[in-house]
């Protein structure tokens, strides 16, 4: 594979991710990746792009509990990763039996757990950390599950930090907007191209472009005439909503050794919500719980979900009703406590998601040296370390034959009904 050429569309998790383990292992491969954004930009519509993102391996599935604790050792250890990281716990606070799930997943994976994995009863649970979680909602909780080994990430500073590591080595990195793919004589994917009208080819082409991609296969579709490039249900572009609010020094104080809070919604609630311990510059993050897309007429006549059109995404630009589903997620958390901050700087973040909320790392079925790998369904920031490799095994035909099945671009699809994150409401609604 190192006679190889690679572009490598999308520069958040994924892309960033697969552009730094193929350029190591493969020195002399050529390896292109493309993004709308410059790596140091302000801000990037990429999910990716963040103020803080949640490390953890409290996995009912087994098999994202052993790849989320394969990623969380190299934030540990790694150089290049570890000074992102921050080992501050994980506070769950849920309403079904997930504690012993995690635990249990834990124990089978032979991962010590005595002292650092626990279940607590709710009442015991409130004095822990100081009491700052003493005016949860715990309606309807018996256990909390504390996991003193799960902790966050500086999600912008890590993206950029490896970015720039890739680079070093040799990647290339473009700053433009991909218009479309490009293709040859027999129909294979031979490389894609700019809207500025730059073409970029190579022998494999990889989408990591995340909530964009419906979009951009929509667009390749009507070009080339072939439904068989269209997305389908696979994939939906979905948002969800976050705001910080600024602590004083003296409350900061008192939350500096806040873990990650995670809640666990009640079906009729929504999504899980969250909050994320202090920023530098002493900012309580908090997501909310309503998931959304945003469904649009195509040029097609077909109607699909994407963020919305311009430069940003109008990730700033927040219905009140999304404000508010923000202060829920704070008032659930911190109770009276929270009464008195003010949540601002809310932002959209945009994803992909798929309806088993597995990631898609395959071969795209429609095009020879097209590839697709990306998907993080709301949950797969923490893997960043690691999810490159996997993507270099699919692109070697070494995947294992269990992630390929789950990973598969044709694979069957699921109903969605038991999804928690698959968006029921429309932006325009709200």
């Amino acid at each position: 594979m190192a006679s190889n050429s690679y572009i490598i569309v999308g520069a958040g998790v994924f892309g960033t991710s697969t552009a730094l383990h193929l350029i190591t292992k493969f020195p002399h491969s050529s390896v292109t990746l493309i993004d709308r954004d410059a790596p140091d930009a302000q801000t990037r519509v990429a999910a990716s792009w963040d103020w803080n993102k949640v490390v953890r391996a409290d996995y009912r599935d087994p098999l994202y509990c052993k790849l989320a604790l394969e990623a969380r050792d190299v934030w540990r250890e790694d150089p290049l990763w570890s000074p992102f990281y921050h080992e501050t716990g994980v506070y769950w606070i849920s309403r079904t039996g997930f504690a012993k799930e995690v635990i249990d997943n834990y124990e089978r994976l032979g991962r010590k757990t005595e002292g650092a994995l626990y279940a607590l009863p709710v009442e015991e649970a409130r004095k822990r950390y100081g009491g700052i979680f003493e005016d949860a909602d715990y309606t309807g909780v018996e256990n909390v599950l504390v996991n003193t080994t799960s902790g966050w990430a500086d999600a912008k500073g890590a993206l950029r930090a490896v970015t720039e590591r890739a680079v070093q080595l040799g990647v290339k990195f473009v700053k433009a907007e991909i218009d479309g793919l490009e293709f040859g004589t027999e129909g294979e994917c031979v490389g894609a191209r700019t809207k500025d009208g730059e073409r970029y080819t190579a022998t494999h082409t990889i989408l990591s472009t995340g909530s964009f991609t419906p979009k951009l296969l929509e667009g390749v579709a009507n070009s080339t005439g072939r439904d068989t490039f269209l997305a389908g249900g696979r994939i939906i572009s979905a948002g969800v909503t976050t705001g910080l609010a600024q602590l004083d020094d003296e409350t900061a104080k008192e939350y500096a050794q806040m873990p990650v809070c995670i809640q666990e919604n009640p079906p009729e609630r929504g999504a899980d919500n969250g909050s994320l311990p202090l920023t530098e510059d002493k900012k309580l993050k908090w997501w909310g719980q309503c998931i959304f897309k945003n469904t649009q007429a195509m040029p097609s006549g077909r109607h699909i979900s994407a963020p919305p059109a311009g430069a940003d995404y109008s990730q700033w630009k927040i219905p009140e009703f999304l404000v508010e589903d923000v202060d829920l997620s704070n008032k659930a958390i911190f109770g009276k406590r929270g009464e008195v901050w003010k949540t601002t700087s809310h932002r959209v973040c945009w994803e992909a998601l798929t309806p088993s909320k597995d990631f898609i790392i395959s071969p795209h079925s429609a095009s020879r040296g097209l590839y697709v790998a990306t998907c993080g369904s709301f949950h797969g920031w923490k893997f960043f370390p690691a999810i490159g490799s996997y993507v270099v095994r699919m692109l070697e035909g070494t995947l294992e034959p269990d992630l390929i099945k789950r990973w598969a671009w044709d694979r069957e699809l699921p109903d969605v009904s038991g999804n928690k994150v698959w968006p029921l409401k429309e932006l325009r609604e709200l």
